[in-house]
Order: C-alpha cells, then sequence, then structure tokens
C-alpha cells in the first residue's frame, strides 16, 4: 500500500504543508497517524487532488466536503447532480463576469478613441 508523508505531497502539488493540514483540520483529508508523523494513503492523494481541482473551478470547500459526504455516504446520484448544481451556478458567474469584462472593454475602447481623436484635433 502506497503511504505517502506531508512533505512528498506538498511538492508534488505544489502547496505548502500548511494548506495541507488545513484541508486536515477542515476534516477533508484524515491521514493516519504515527506517533506524531501524519501518514497519508492513497485516498488522501486522491482527495487532496479533487480539493485542489475544486478550488481551481471554485468550488468553496463547504461544496467540497458536501460532495465528498455524498460519495462517502455512497449517494453517487445525488453527488452528481450536487455537481451539475454547482457548475451550473459557478457557469452562470462566470458568464455574467464575462458580460462585465466585456461592456469595460468596449468602453476602454471609446474612451481611447475620444482621447486619440482629441489628440489628434489638438495639433
Amino acid at each position: 500500500m502506497d503511504t505517502y508523508k506531508i512533505s512528498e505531497l506538498a511538492k508534488e502539488f505544489d502547496i505548502t504543508t500548511r494548506s495541507i493540514r488545513f484541508y486536515e483540520d477542515e476534516g477533508l483529508i484524515q491521514p493516519d497517524r504515527k506517533g506524531t508523523m501524519r501518514v497519508y494513503q492513497r485516498r488522501d492523494k486522491i482527495r487532496l487532488k479533487l480539493i485542489l481541482r475544486g478550488k481551481r473551478l471554485g468550488f468553496s470547500l463547504a461544496e467540497i466536503r458536501e460532495l465528498f459526504e455524498l460519495y462517502d455516504t455512497h449517494q453517487e446520484d445525488d453527488q452528481l447532480t450536487k455537481m451539475l448544481k454547482i457548475i451550473d451556478e459557478k457557469e452562470a458567474v462566470l458568464k455574467r463576469q464575462l458580460d462585465d469584462i466585456n461592456t469595460l472593454l468596449e468602453d476602454l475602447t471609446t474612451a481611447r478613441e475620444r482621447c486619440e481623436a482629441a489628440l489628434a484635433k489638438a495639433k
């Protein structure tokens, strides 16, 4: 059985050991203990990978925890339904942000054109 030290996981995922301990404190991963040393199993490594992927996609730790709980209690259909709901919400937020960004870019282009026209007129 593969086991990992906290430093190995931190290096592999390019995060701090403090981040890993934080996820442990949040109950998202549960390493075994050998004395004071944490021993991470393959399951912890996979969960850590999923946590980081979820964060990159904009999932909150509460959302990630809920998905893990649904998985742990063998509610795969509920887990997939919940994940689709979260994806739809994140997608809607990103589309609104994209619309806002496009509007701002148009406003900046208009402002630039006016400034350039004013400079050309002044010469």
